[in-house]
């Protein structure tokens, strides 16, 4: 018998990719819908996502647009780890669109744009044979069985993969506006009898290993209009596994024959939930049955983690976004939930935003230069118009794109009132970590700068850019101030992960009273009490170790999937800063640094009085920057990526 080749991936799922454009309206029509969020969809690059989130190696194969959309699946699929060597980029066909709104819990309006659609194009050119055969298994879905040329890609993977010890999974995922039985309306129809399609998808079954569909592709599957007679007759077919997913009522798993009792097969756990939007229910479904099947669960744990796993996705609004990491899942089983709308569930919220975040970052060194009243001093002094500080913002991201040099780990903080132009400066450059400010300078209590309803500030921008906030808060404050402070973070908090922002909190106790080894680790207790978990931290440099192993202990103990924390300058000189890192040699939660004025103060001085050149000034604050960043490696045994 010949060896078998290596299996370096577990699953290859075939077929569909979208961009998915939900409306944010609930209760709406699809009319009246005005604004949407945009994700990836179709079923096999979902399904891709959510076994990759649950722990398989996973990889799609399909064809995208050569255009923006294209380039968005392929790089939130590389983000979220699924293997893209499968994704062809097509010149001359778009990425095709899926346009919903969800009406009510029954009525999911959807709009296929997939006229000529780079994923239909694909065909059997497009399928690698070492590709296929480094995979343990492969996914089949029913779409790409409609069309001839994406039919004899498929066959000839699944030719490919039987020859090579893979296992075949067949996702029925009916549409029958894709088969061309319904309307474009009509996209939410979920099934049209015929005999036609029935006749085609029959001569798929024999060749799989586990079949997975809901009633109705069961019995589209098989050309029966009885449940009971479709199964007997997919068996008949096939000796596969067999998966009847039934929605609110769970799964049922059949093995052996198909008895005259519709409910004697495996059970999974089942989980009642409240529905919200049943698109990508099924996806989510497939990945965690995959991750159990795969895994080597029985299958009563392979069905029970497929029945959680759909009820997240049902209970939230869009479709891969919203399927669990392998932790989540498991955090859902241990403790279950309160709420019969998983989506109000804080704790798990809080898992799924922090399991699903855009990128890790071990060690960040943050330029920061979003400083406002200070600059507007150095101006004044040197006679500048404060409009000219715009243009010294721009040399100093120059100043840290030198240092950086594309490199990971380097940052900055900009400000919306002089950093427009430094903001696109900066994203020429890649930076790893970009944060801007929402409070108003020096404002205690804590106000915002531009307006106190923040949530509409934060929709405008860019999904890669943290939300910074500094709080002037020190736990001997006065009840009534501390009330009013906290208030305002938690509402900034509620918007950030309304809108899907990292958040950033820098708090400063050490203006308005002492700091002893608990003032901080205190301030951050009563914080985490409020409900507030921020991505981040940003803390001043502390007075001993103690204090810092109390502030660790209190993220570790209260989050513990906080990014962690990062230093702030306060103006101090530099032998001070490389001190401070020194002192967080064994901290950590301690990840990096944003440092400003020890880096800009002198250059802006002498720029804003004329005194230096545009060349003189980014030169000086690279040498600073680069110093820093030298001395916060050193501080942690670590040399720049």
């Amino acid at each position: 018998m010949p060896r078998q080749p290596e299996k370096k991936l577990d699953v290859i799922t075939i077929g569909r990719a979208s961009v998915d454009l939900y409306g944010q309206q609930i209760g709406s029509r699809l009319e009246d819908v005005s604004s949407f969020a945009k994700s990836v969809g179709g079923c096999p690059a979902n399904i891709a996502i959510g076994t990759a989130r649950l722990g398989l190696k996973s990889a799609l194969l399909t064809r995208v647009g050569k255009e923006q959309f294209g380039n968005f699946l392929r790089e939130q699929l590389l983000r979220e780890g699924v293997c893209d060597k499968g994704i062809a980029v097509d010149p001359k066909r778009l990425t095709a669109l899926a346009i919903l709104s969800v009406e009510n819990d029954k009525s999911f309006p959807l709009l296929f744009y997939r006229e000529n659609c780079a994923d239909m194009a694909l065909n059997p050119d497009d399928i690698d044979e070492d590709f296929i055969a480094s995979a343990k298994a492969i996914v089949v879905t029913g779409t790409h069985f409609s069309k001839p040329n994406t039919e004899a890609a498929q066959r000839k993977a699944i030719k490919i993969a039987k020859a090579n010890g893979g296992k075949i999974v067949f996702d029925i995922d009916y549409r029958p506006n894709l088969w061309g039985l319904a309307g474009h309306a009509e996209g939410d129809n979920r099934y049209v009898a015929s005999a036609e399609v029935s006749s085609q998808l029959k001569t798929v079954l024999a060749d799989c290993d586990l079949i997975v569909g809901t009633e109705e592709e069961v019995l589209i599957a098989s050309g029966e209009n009885d449940l009971l007679a479709a199964l007997k007759v997919i068996r008949a077919l096939s000796s596969a596994t067999i998966v009847l997913k039934r929605g609110p009522m769970g799964c049922i798993v059949y093995e052996g024959p198909i008895s005259d009792n519709l409910e004697d097969g495996i059970v999974g756990d089942g989980f009642p939930i409240e529905v919200y939007n049943v698109l990508g229910a099924g996806d989510s479904f497939m990945s965690g049955f995959l991750r159990g099947w795969l895994g080597g669960e029985s299958l009563e744990t392979a069905a029970t983690w497929a029945n959680a796993c759909g009820a997240f996705a049902v209970s939230r609004l869009l479709c891969s976004p919203e399927i669990p990491t392998f932790e989540e899942l498991q955090y859902f089983l241990r403790h279950g939930s309160p709420h019969h709308a998983l989506r109000k569930d804080e704790d798990i919220n809080h898992v799924h935003w922090s399991t699903t975040r855009r990128g890790d970052i071990p060690s960040l060194m943050a330029f920061a230069i979003d400083h406002r009243s200070q600059l507007e001093d150095i101006a004044k002094r040197a006679g500048a118009d404060p409009v000219r500080i715009s243009a010294f913002k721009v040399l100093a991201v120059k100043a840290a794109a030198r240092v950086a040099d594309g490199r990971a780990g380097y940052g900055m903080l900009i400000d919306e009132k002089f950093g427009r132009d430094a903001f696109f400066e900066a994203a020429r450059h890649g930076f790893d970590w970009l944060g801007r400010p929402v409070e108003r300078p020096g404002s205690r209590p804590l106000r915002f700068e531009f307006g106190q309803d923040i949530g509409s500030q934060l929709v405008e921008w860019p999904v890669t850019h943290t939300i910074k906030c500094l709080c002037f808060y020190h736990p001997d404050d006065p009840a009534e101030l501390k009330k009013e402070q906290s208030e305002k973070l938690r509402a900034l908090y509620d918007a950030a992960r309304k809108v899907g922002r990292e958040l950033l909190i820098e708090i400063i106790a050490g203006k308005h009273g002492t700091l002893d080894a608990q003032t901080i680790a205190r301030a951050l207790t009563e914080l985490y009490d409020l409900g507030i978990r921020p991505d981040w931290w940003k803390l001043e440099p502390q007075a001993s170790n103690e204090a810092w192993r109390n502030i660790q202990e209190v993220i570790a103990t209260r989050d513990p999937w906080c990014c962690g924390v990062v230093l702030l300058g306060l103006e101090a000189p530099h032998d001070e800063l490389e001190a401070a890192f020194a002192a967080t040699a064994g901290i950590d939660a301690v990840k990096g640094f944003a440092v400003g004025r020890t880096l800009f103060a002198d250059a802006a001085e002498k720029w804003l009085a004329g005194r230096i050149t545009d060349d003189e000034a980014i030169a000086d604050m690279a040498a600073r920057f680069e110093k820093l960043t030298g001395a916060w490696l050193n501080a942690r045994g670590r040399k720049a990526a």
